[in-house]
């Protein structure tokens, strides 16, 4: 007799939200893909109305829109108060199947495939699916023991690929404590000897920020005939970098135009942790990619890439986006021409330039993890379905 996944996890338990008063740790869709949790977050006050799932560690988080955008996760975190959206469908366990071999399972491209067909026949506003759709899923009938032995195997990837992406925060943490010393602190190179200004070292200056940036800059694609294109989750991975991994390729371009080098700013959500920013890095040379228009594409005229990425990250940037937004309520947006009017800080070529040599290969260390990881979830994605099957022996 086949298990189904109701018969081992409750779906959607109820729990009480209304006891977190004083704060919340907040769990949205877009905060996970495929097993990765990019952010959570902390609100004190005026929680969204789809903050009601409370989360437990080991609950699955399995995004009910669009299933093939793979907004799923394991949480296994300690957050206090921790809630998630109700995005979500939360699995929570009940029984002795091991819940990391039942969470392997639902990420297969079988059972995303399967879940994707029904979401596309749903009437809702977005493709979805129901709790109850993942709930009549048929579990692998495979003894306990098989299944730690195969949890043990994929997850000595998934180990591997967590310290990869802890390396990848120290070096996300190094470069912006690099930028806040030198040029928010003024503890630059030879800042002893500077003699300041109005506040500001000799030879440095507030520019409005389109005299010394280029927002959304017209580029000619010239003979491509495909065209790489940026998907707006690929905001939510959980790198600064965006790399080729990141996208979608087509053959036509529409929406913002970008290349290496330039950064870009999500204008939906630019109060989140992160800032909602990336840094394009590893496209063929001279290629041009397309994105959406949600995007504010961003780069230097007369400062230096990193430094441009830097800037979109600053706290004084993103509550400038955040105190531009405007729009009907759930639907505001940045508005571009009070960004491009904001006063940026252009110090001296030589110190930026100093900088710059310092933070291109700490950008290139993060790149080279990326694609490590990359390689790790393929590696890992190629065994899973054959490991599943029993194809694969343990």
């Amino acid at each position: 007799m086949s298990m189904k996944v109701r018969d081992s996890f409750s779906l959607n338990p109820v729990g009480n939200t209304s006891k977190y008063t004083d704060f919340i740790n907040y769990i949205e869709t877009s905060s996970v893909i495929a097993g990765l949790l990019s952010e959570v977050s902390f609100l004190e006050d005026e929680f969204p109305s789809r903050a009601q799932r409370l989360v437990r560690p080991g609950d699955i988080l399995y995004s009910s829109v669009r299933p093939n955008l793979r907004h799923y996760y394991l949480y296994n975190d300690s957050y206090e108060h921790a809630v998630a959206s109700t995005g979500f469908v939360l699995l929570r366990n009940n029984s002795s199947y091991n819940t990391r071999f039942a969470f392997y399972y639902l990420s297969t491209n079988e059972v995303v495939k399967y879940l994707s067909n029904i979401a596309e026949l749903s009437q809702s506003t977005f493709p979805s699916f129901s709790s109850k759709d993942i709930g009549k899923i048929d579990l692998p009938d495979i003894d306990r023991k098989a299944q730690d032995q195969i949890v043990s195997i994929l997850s000595a990837y998934d180990n591997l690929i967590e310290v990869n992406n802890k390396r990848i925060k120290v070096l996300e943490q190094m470069a912006e404590n690099l930028y806040k010393e030198w040029f928010v602190r003024f503890r630059f190179p030879g800042h002893e000897k500077a003699d300041f200004e109005n506040g500001i070292p000799k030879g440095w200056a507030y520019r409005r920020a389109d005299e010394v940036i280029d927002f959304n800059p017209t580029l000619k694609t010239g003979n491509q005939t495909e065209f790489t294109i940026i998907p707006m989750e690929a905001l939510s991975t959980n790198s600064m970098v965006l790399d080729s991994g990141c996208f979608v390729r087509q053959d036509s371009i529409s929406g913002r135009r970008s290349q290496n080098g330039d950064t870009l700013l999500a204008k939906i959500t630019p109060c989140l942790e992160n800032g909602k920013t990336g840094f394009v890095m590893g496209m063929p040379e001279n290629e041009v990619l397309g994105g959406s228009t949600e995007f504010v594409v961003m780069r230097s005229k007369a400062l230096t890439p990193h430094y441009v990425y830097c800037i979109a990250r600053s706290y004084y940037f993103r509550q400038t986006a955040i105190l531009s937004m405007n729009g009907a309520d759930g639907r505001q947006r940045v508005d571009e021409d009070k960004l491009k009017s904001t006063k940026i800080l252009q110090p001296e070529k030589t110190v930026l330039d100093h900088f710059e040599t310092i933070v291109t290969p700490i950008f290139d260390g993060v790149y080279q993890m990326v694609q490590e990881n990359k390689n790790l979830i393929q590696q890992r994605d190629l065994l899973l379905p054959r490991l599943m099957s029993g194809k694969l022996e343990v």
